[in-house]
């Protein structure tokens, strides 16, 4: 993407009232003003789901559309790959939808204990390389943080094209007693998978669908 595509995809950002784009000390100091009350900011006490490295934000605002009386925030520091989601949502007039600019490592500072009631992670960096563990998103570290904002009965969804990701994840979660609600290898070659995670579809997932990559998903819940 050139760099006038950025700059205006970033002006448009800040003018969107679905998005908000604080600075990391913000956040860090505890000044995000949204934590604790997001029901104020929409407005409503429905249900909050998130959606972790939302990306083009594709599922964000796809059940964001099929669930209007649930709420949707994704999350992602790239502000210029959202900018698609939160403009969709703005030409859709979907009042359930925001988009966060920031690190997912600081989700504990966006949303308070037991906030949250359901997490996506939708196609991340599998971080193969032992070095990089630290990174990946279903580690026991970063599921803690999940568990301190989501409520207790609140379940997280992990949608992958990584076999690696889906067995680490998988393996995870047995090894540390938590609840796994439903797993599958390959969610449209088996039958029981969500409508969902089926009929909800990211831009790259359609790409690897159409040279026959499996795409995995596991619901799970954190003892």
């Amino acid at each position: 993407m050139g760099s006038k595509n950025k700059l205006k995809r970033f002006n448009e950002n800040a003018s969107f009232s679905n998005v908000i784009q604080p600075t990391r000390e913000e956040v860090v100091e505890g000044r995000f003003p949204h934590r604790g009350s997001w029901r104020q900011f929409f407005n409503n006490d429905n249900p909050i789901i998130i959606e972790l490295g939302c990306g083009k934000g594709e599922y964000t605002v796809g059940l964001a559309q099929r669930n209007p009386n649930v709420n949707y925030v994704g999350i992602d520091i790239k502000g210029a790959r959202f900018w698609r989601g939160a403009k969709t949502a703005v030409d859709k007039g979907l009042h359930n939808v925001a988009f966060v600019r920031t690190q997912i490592e600081l989700i504990e500072y966006i949303f308070a204990e037991n906030e949250v009631d359901e997490i996506w992670i939708t196609f991340p960096d599998p971080q193969i390389k032992y070095k990089r563990t630290k990174h990946r998103m279903t580690n026991a570290e970063f599921l803690n943080r999940y568990k301190k904002i989501l409520k207790p009965n609140g379940v997280v969804n992990l949608k992958t094209d990584s076999e690696f990701m889906h067995g680490y994840t998988l393996g995870l979660l047995h090894g540390l007693g938590h609840e796994v609600l439903y797993a599958n290898h390959n969610i449209y070659h088996n039958l029981g998978a969500p409508e969902e995670v089926t009929e909800i579809k990211t831009f790259y997932e359609q790409q690897y669908l159409e040279i026959n990559k499996a795409i995995t998903y596991i619901r799970f819940k954190i003892n």
